[in-house]
């Protein structure tokens, strides 16, 4: 009698948060469970934040805006984006912001002794990173690579960072090339990146490497990080017409005049 073929092997899949672990709010599917319950397992998953910000600047740029809802992890950076399941289904919505994530990650590293690359930034703010790293994280082992500063990389640039990336074969990528250049990258290369997860923290690179003072424990519990970062950063203040394009088309989806698709 002749063996039946084998099964064909099903094909290996990034870890993404299930339907049940998100909350559904104005297009997008945010993640309300621990980081803790994320895995650091290839293939390579991703983890993006959300914000009345990056909303706002995604409703003009439709990369972006698929980069976040087709994100494995989509985090509520803050608490305000959270309003939206509040007010629209009742519902509240877990906070993971930058700083969550990446101390978060780093301490796991830290316990399981793996590796980190950090992917953005100056070579000066990625040496200071590396030096902090090995003083609070001496188990981890780190490596980082900094792209041109250009608006948009070239084919080349891609590429580059990619082997870069892969030759080190880390367990987590962190992206710091301000958003949403971070955002669309992670999204775009992941399939191609030999590591576990590629998370967008952004200006958590400036913080950790001293270029500018961390924001204290408190003004983040209180989520209201934003305000202390604006007076650091008054020139954040031409991003804030998108807070107010999100509060807009909040309160017409409260209304049922605006409708938006399910994502999960």
């Amino acid at each position: 009698m002749a063996e039946a073929d084998p099964l064909p092997l099903s094909p290996v899949v990034p870890d993404h948060a299930a339907p049940e672990q998100c909350v559904e709010a104005m297009g997008y599917c945010v993640y309300n469970e621990d980081l803790a319950r994320i895995p650091l397992q290839r293939p390579c998953s991703t983890i993006q934040t959300i914000s009345p910000i990056s909303y706002g600047n995604a409703t003009r740029d439709p990369l972006y805006a698929q980069a976040m809802q087709k994100a494995d992890y989509l985090c509520l950076d803050g608490v305000y984006f959270g309003l939206s399941s509040l007010l629209l289904k009742g519902e509240t919505m877990k906070p993971n912001q930058g700083p969550d994530i990446f101390y978060h990650f780093m301490a796991r590293l830290q316990a399981k002794k793996g590796r980190v690359f950090f992917l953005g930034a100056s070579r000066e703010t990625l040496e200071k990173m590396e030096e902090r790293t090995q003083r609070d994280y001496p188990d981890v082992s780190v490596g980082s690579f900094s792209p041109p500063f250009k608006p948009e990389f070239s084919d080349e640039d891609n590429e580059e960072m990619i082997a870069a990336v892969n030759a080190f074969r880390p367990d987590v990528v962190f992206l710091g090339m301000t958003a949403p250049k971070q955002e669309k990258w992670g999204y775009l290369h992941r399939d191609r990146l030999d590591a576990s997860l590629v998370a967008a923290v952004g200006g958590v690179f400036d913080w950790y490497a001293g270029n500018r003072p961390e924001i204290a424990e408190f003004w983040w519990k209180i989520y209201l990080a934003w305000l202390i970062r604006t007076i650091d950063r008054p020139e954040l203040l031409k991003r804030y017409p998108q807070i107010g394009l999100f509060f807009w088309h909040l309160a017409l989806a409260r209304l049922g005049i605006k409708r938006y698709p399910t994502s999960v």
